[in-house]
């Protein structure tokens, strides 16, 4: 959709999805809702939702906005919230924090700004998480 080609970042194809033991998707927000080119990326997994290819499978969500209030709570679709698990880094109220208990997150605002340790930590916690409920779920099977 317009986006310039990343040499160093792998492209996943909507049929190596069924592959994987649980989907954890990244992107970047535009008026509160996914970016245009991930909604792409989910439409074209009609045969999939079909065919129920994924069923069962978790699925998760980070996210960036360009500031608070920018929507980070409404930009998901499908998620395994991580809910109140980061523990005391969920009620950080003296540096801004990007996430909230659907996901991890950080606020871009014109594209200078970097995650924080805090919201980093809070990605990586998310990932460990994730990555626990997806081998639960595939060792239930």
């Amino acid at each position: 959709m317009g986006a310039p080609p990343k040499s160093d970042v792998p492209i996943i194809t909507p049929d190596e999805l069924p592959e994987a033991d649980g989907l954890l998707f990244g992107f970047p927000t535009r008026f509160g809702l996914m970016a245009a080119p991930f909604k792409a990326f989910m439409d074209a997994n009609g045969g999939l939702w079909r065919t129920q290819a994924l069923a069962g499978k978790p699925a998760g969500i980070f996210y960036s906005t360009g500031s608070q209030g920018g929507g980070q709570e409404i930009s998901s679709l499908i998620f395994v919230p991580i809910g109140y698990t980061f523990g005391a880094g969920m009620f950080e109220m003296e540096s801004v924090k990007g996430g909230s208990p659907y996901g991890a997150g950080t606020f871009a605002g014109d594209g200078s700004r970097q995650p924080t340790e805090l919201e980093l930590a809070q990605a990586f916690h998310q990932g460990k998480y994730f990555a626990g409920f997806a081998k639960k779920l595939k060792g239930s099977h």
